[in-house]
C-alpha cells in the first residue's frame, strides 16, 4: 500500500507486521488523540458530480450544526498532533451523523481546494440554494420592527459573503435575492461569510419589484440605497434621498441594495419609497465617490440596527460600562457576549496546518 495507517495504537506499514506505536504512547494523552487514532490516513479523490467542497473551520462547523446539506465526507488534514476546539467539535458532529472522515496530506488537500485557504478542514457537501420567496413566512421576530435585506443582482461571491456576515451579525431577519443575475450560494460565499450563509434565511424571487410593492401595501417601508452622487433618477421621480444617519427606524423595513456597478434597476428603484445614502467625509475625486457594496451594507445596517433596543448584546455592553473595575469579570462577560457561531476566520496556519 505504501500508506501508513494507525488503528488503535498499532502501526501498519505496507504489508509488514504490526508494531506498537510507542512514540505516541510516550507523549501521553493529547486533545483529540483518541479520536484521531480511529481515523484512517487516506488520500482523498476529487468530489463527486453534483457535490462541492466547503473549506474552512467555521463554514464546516456551521454547516454540520445547521444540517441543511447532505455531507458525503469530512476531510481533516493529516499531520496535526490533535484536535481542539471547533476541529474536535467537527469530528464529534461527523461521528454522530456517521459521516466518513478522511485524513489526506496537506498537498492533497491543497490541490482539492484549488489552493484556497482551508485551515486543514473541508467537507464534500451537496449545494445549498436559496429557498423560494413563497416560503418566507412572516414569523414574529424577537422585536416589533423586522428588517429584511433585499439584494438585486449582487454578482461577486466575496461581496455577497461579506454582506451576509454583516447582516447576520447586526440582526437582519431575512435576506431576499433576485434570482436573475445574482451570485449563487457557493462555497466561496460561505467562506467569505465565515459560515453565516449556512445558518441564515436566504430566499430568492423572479419578481423583486412585485415583492417590494406587495410589502409596501402591507405597511412596510421600502428603503433603497444610492451613492453619494445619486443614480440617474428620472426628473419626474419624487423619491426623497436621506442621509442614513438621519433615518428613523419606526416600522418594518426592507433595505434594498443593488448591483456592484449599476446599482438598482429602474423597476426596483420605482418601488422604493425612500433612498438612503452615505455621505463622504471629504470631497472625492472621480472613481472614489462610492463604497464597496459590502462596506456600504455594514454602515447602512449599523445605522439602522443601532436603533434597536433591548438586545442581549446591548445589555451586556451596558453591564460592562457600569462595572469596569474587575478585569476578570469583564473578560468573562465579553466572552459570553461574543457570538460563538461566527468565530474569527483569521487563524494563522502552522507549518503542519492549513
Amino acid at each position: 500500500m505504501g500508506l501508513l495507517a494507525r488503528v488503535r495504537g498499532v502501526a501498519f506499514a505496507g504489508g509488514g507486521a504490526a508494531r506498537p506505536f510507542s512514540r505516541a504512547a510516550r507523549r501521553g494523552p493529547r486533545p483529540g488523540g483518541e479520536e484521531l487514532g480511529r481515523l484512517a490516513l487516506e488520500d482523498a479523490g476529487a468530489p463527486a458530480p453534483r457535490r462541492e467542497l466547503l473549506c474552512g473551520v467555521s463554514p464546516c462547523v456551521l454547516a454540520l450544526r445547521a444540517a441543511r446539506r447532505r455531507v458525503a465526507r469530512l476531510l481533516l488534514q493529516a499531520g496535526r498532533a490533535g484536535l481542539e476546539g471547533q476541529r474536535a467539535e467537527l469530528l464529534r458532529l461527523a461521528e454522530a451523523r456517521d459521516i466518513p472522515v478522511l485524513r489526506p496530506p496537506r498537498h492533497k488537500l491543497d490541490a482539492l481546494c484549488r489552493y484556497q485557504v482551508h485551515q486543514g478542514v473541508c467537507m464534500e457537501v451537496s449545494p445549498l440554494r436559496p429557498r423560494p420567496y413563497a416560503e418566507a413566512r412572516e414569523a414574529a421576530p424577537d422585536h416589533h420592527r423586522p428588517l429584511w435585506l433585499v439584494l438585486e443582482g449582487l454578482q461577486d461571491p466575496r461581496n455577497l459573503g461579506a454582506v451576509l456576515r454583516s447582516a447576520h451579525f447586526l440582526g437582519v431577519d431575512k435576506v431576499i435575492t433576485s434570482r436573475r443575475n445574482s451570485c449563487p450560494l457557493t462555497p466561496v460565499v460561505s467562506k467569505a461569510s465565515a459560515g453565516a450563509m449556512e445558518v441564515m434565511d436566504v430566499f430568492s424571487t423572479d419578481d423583486l419589484p412585485g415583492v417590494l410593492q406587495a410589502k409596501a401595501q402591507q405597511g412596510w417601508l421600502v428603503a433603497g440605497t444610492v451613492g453619494c452622487l445619486g443614480p440617474k433618477i428620472p426628473h419626474s421621480s419624487q423619491i426623497p434621498i436621506m442621509n442614513c444617519l438621519e433615518f428613523v427606524w419606526d416600522r418594518p423595513t426592507l433595505l434594498v441594495l443593488g448591483n456592484e456597478g449599476s446599482g438598482l434597476s429602474q423597476e426596483v428603484l420605482a418601488s422604493c419609497q425612500l433612498l438612503l445614502t452615505i455621505l463622504p467625509g471629504r470631497p472625492l475625486p472621480l472613481g472614489l465617490e462610492s463604497l464597496n457594496v459590502s462596506v456600504a451594507t455594514g454602515i447602512l445596517l449599523h445605522a439602522i440596527c443601532s436603533q434597536r433596543k433591548g438586545l442581549p448584546v446591548e445589555q451586556e455592553r451596558g453591564q460592562l460600562l457600569q462595572d469596569p473595575q474587575d478585569p476578570s469579570a469583564m473578560f468573562e462577560r465579553v466572552t459570553v457576549a461574543q457570538h460563538s457561531a461566527l468565530s474569527s476566520e483569521s487563524e494563522k496556519q502552522s507549518p503542519s496546518g492549513g
